[in-house]
């Protein structure tokens, strides 16, 4: 086995190894040249290479999301280490490891007109968690173990992305049998949680409500044990709002918020503001949700987190930093209180389902009816990442199976990277992937498919309506000048010509009397990448939106 004659790559390559990093995406480049010997070289790493560094970044994302570990980032000196960007603030607000090691050329050749140098030492600014900014001397191994073993277990114990900047002197190419130095490796420590000081009296208020809202952001399934999931559901002071990014399921949780609260009248609103508001979760999709709490606040909210809480509803009492399997260890089974609030709330929702399923069987072909239609062929035991924007949106508005886990990049909301993504989840997980974009998430992040490790169980289907047809439903967007051009953007591509360059089996829907065939057949297919592109009417889909929201008042 050989190694880079580099100290520096033999520390970072040794270290990463220690602490079970092993899954390395590397963007490849000649300054990172030491990297990508130390890491191809030694049999202990799984080694991937992906050319466009902001789709290697999200596929990075994906596959650390799955396994919670963190994936180590190779990449070059330059501009390289800004394409991870996008990943990285993703990770950072999501709470996923990832570990960018960037090639860097030696402070002597910095800010001299030397090509491919820009100021890479913290260049990530506020949205990493730490910078371990090394140095190429001999003499300062000290210190680099120190930065690099902070670096990587700041990663593996915070859950979210840190930077290690290594700069190094040519030649970068040059290898040895034996390694140079044996770093020490200064273990992680998780952190321990811990029970508010305060529980007495969080436990009393908690027992004495009589109206408890509980709000669940994005939260990786089978986070909840199900004896905590049943004590909530049980309780008839307790009205528990769920998302679909939220993988939990029970017949008595509203998974579809924005059906029970829109068309409220200010009295019903008032009826439904709670005492207590609980969260606990990531980022919440639903804009009508917050409005509400926000226009209606409860007494109390209090967040469950270990590390963070933010005060989205501007009523945030408290920040309990524990599990919320830890919490409700602790705060159930509470004494039963008398109340109607889980009742009449539930009673709402089943009359606006029923005026749903009347509305599905009228509804023309749009947007909506495809989306309606194809999460009922969504198989059981599937991963689905869903992109941003208007794909999240409809995917709050219709049930799941409870056997499909659902994943998207909510952490800043963005579509870049989302195909990437779910290419980086699909190859960590080994579970058949469903992909459901947008054609503009799906053309911004084409070069996802410029990858060599998508398996053979992934499959994308494509909601194309022409542009962004989100914009359509915002308020006032319509009326602005050059809509067509610079909100909606409005195009005539397809995905065809990306299948056939990047081999994936394509097929293509325009009407609504073959979407059921061709939603059966694609579902059916032998083991091979495959694509349905579902052709929507641009011109209706903002309108039949609007009609559903009538038809359920």
């Amino acid at each position: 086995m050989n190694f880079s004659e580099k100290p520096l790559s033999q520390t970072v390559t040794q270290l990463c190894l220690n602490k079970g990093i092993t899954e390395i995406v590397i963007s490849p480049g000649s300054r990172n040249a030491p990297l990508i010997i130390g890491f191809t070289e030694n049999p202990n790493f799984n080694c991937f290479s992906i050319v466009d560094e902001r789709a290697a970044a999200f596929f990075a994302l994906g596959m650390a999301q799955q396994s919670k570990k963190p994936v180590a980032l190779v990449c070059s000196s330059g501009s390289a280490l800004l394409n991870y960007f996008p990943a990285v603030a993703e990770a950072f607000y999501s709470d996923i490891p990832l570990v960018v090691l960037s090639a860097d050329r030696p402070p002597h050749l910095l800010e001299i007109g030397d090509g491919q140098t820009i100021q890479q030492e913290e260049v990530y600014g506020k949205h990493i968690l730490y910078n371990a900014n090394c140095k190429a001397e001999a003499e300062a191994q000290i210190h680099n173990e120190t930065s690099i073993n902070t670096a990587l277990n700041t990663a593996i114990e915070l859950q979210g992305p840190v930077h290690i900047n290594l700069p190094f002197h040519e030649p970068l190419y040059k290898t040895v049998n034996e390694p140079a130095v044996i770093p020490q490796n200064v273990p992680a420590r998780l952190p321990s949680e811990e029970i508010p000081e305060n529980i007495n009296e969080i436990k009393e208020q908690w027992s004495t409500s009589k109206k408890i809202m509980v709000l669940v952001g994005v939260l990786a399934p089978n986070s909840i044990e199900e004896k905590y999931i049943n004590a909530l559901a049980e309780d008839e002071r307790i009205l528990i709002l769920t998302e679909t990014t939220s993988n939990l399921h029970h017949s008595k949780f509203v998974s579809a918020i924005d059906q029970l609260i829109t068309s409220l009248t200010e009295s019903e609103f008032e009826a439904l503001q709670p005492d207590i508001l609980l969260t606990f979760g990531g980022m919440v999709v639903s804009k009508r949700i917050k409005k509400f709490l926000r226009s209606y606040p409860p007494q109390k909210h209090w967040h469950i987190d270990v590390k963070k809480a933010y005060d989205t509803y501007f009523s945030l009492s408290q920040h309990i930093q524990t599990s919320p399997n830890t919490f409700f260890e602790n705060i159930l089974p509470s004494p039963q209180t008398n109340s109607t609030y889980e009742e009449t709330w539930l009673a709402v929702r089943d009359k606006k389902v029923e005026r749903y399923k009347d509305f599905i069987t009228k509804v023309q072909y749009s947007d909506f009816k495809a989306y309606c239609k194809l999460f009922n062929y969504i198989p059981e035991n599937t991963q689905l990442q869903i992109a941003n924007s208007a794909a999240i949106r409809y995917a709050q508005l219709f049930e799941l199976p409870s056997s499909v886990a659902v994943f998207c990049n909510r952490g800043t909301s963005g579509i870049d990277g989302s195909i990437s993504t779910a290419v980086g989840a699909a190859y960590a997980s080994k579970v058949p992937t469903v992909m459901l974009t947008g054609d503009l998430s799906f053309f911004y992040d084409s070069n996802a498919l410029w990858n060599n490790y998508i398996p053979n169980t992934f499959k994308i289907i494509l909601i194309n309506n022409s542009g962004g047809g989100i914009f359509r439903i915002l308020p006032g967007a319509k009326e602005t000048t050059y809509f067509n051009q610079f909100f909606e953007t409005q195009h005539q591509r397809t995905a065809k010509q990306f299948c056939a360059m990047y081999n994936i089996d394509y097929a293509c829907v325009t009407s609504d009397e073959v979407l059921d065939t061709a939603l059966n057949s694609f579902f059916s297919k032998a083991k091979t990448p495959a694509l349905l592109e579902i052709i929507t009417p641009p011109e209706v889909n903002d309108q039949v939106l609007l009609d559903y929201f009538k038809a359920i008042k």
